[in-house]
């Protein structure tokens, strides 16, 4: 398949002509526009440098709010509100963990400059969104990622005390149900998240699931 590089005009190629591992164009922006079309179609943006690379992977980690795993050891947290949980009271916090967190197996971190500052855009759109687990007043853990019609796109998350991350996670997992949220995009593999109930979907299954909750792009 063919690598694409994307210009100043406002497109994505078909996310049928992604390569193997899912890589499907490089270059291009991140602008507010570019960004809600890639999800829209069900791509996003990876960088390794400085140069954006979009991603669709094939087959896609999802997870459908009603297969939420919760184990007995995160009920007995939940129960006792051993953290508190608050949604987009820190949303530049949270990214920041995230661009800082070291995770096994990489080498730096794709968050970059560019990224944090295209999503506190988003953010302030209103389509970005953080969730936050605390402790003491001071912030445990959190994620933050896309929410588009019915559909939550996770970006990352981090964690700075054991099972902060998770119980932001469910917590918000709980509450995007509440709201009428019918799917949460993981992306890639991750044991933690397949432990929650993140399941693989062909990705002609998953775009088919964003026109239904979102409608057609742009």
């Amino acid at each position: 398949m063919p690598l694409y590089a994307l210009d100043d005009r406002l497109w994505f190629p078909p996310v049928a002509d992604a390569q193997e591992d899912g890589l499907l164009a490089i270059g291009g922006d991140l602008g507010v526009k570019r960004l809600l079309l890639a999800y829209e179609l069900g791509i996003f943006p990876w960088f390794e440098g400085d140069v954006p690379l979009w991603w669709s992977p094939d087959p896609r980690f999802v997870l459908f709010p009603h297969h939420l795993k919760i184990s007995k050891s995160m009920k007995q947290l939940l129960k006792r509100n051993a953290f508190g949980f608050t949604i987009n009271t820190a949303f530049h916090d949270v990214i920041s963990q995230c661009k800082k967190i070291y995770r096994p197996g990489q080498d730096g971190t794709w968050i970059t400059t560019e990224v944090v500052q295209a999503y506190k855009k988003l953010h302030e759109l209103g389509f970005a969104h953080s969730a936050e687990a605390w402790q003491n007043g001071q912030l445990a853990g959190g994620l933050y990622g896309i929410k588009l019609g019915k559909v939550f796109f996770g970006e990352s998350m981090f964690s700075l005390v054991s099972n902060a991350s998770k119980y932001a996670f469910i917590s918000l997992v709980q509450q995007l149900t509440a709201e009428g949220i019918q799917l949460i995009d993981c992306q890639v593999y991750t044991e933690h998240l397949e432990s929650l109930g993140a399941t693989m979907i062909p990705r002609s299954s998953f775009t088919a699931l964003l026109r239904e909750y979102i409608g057609e792009p742009g």
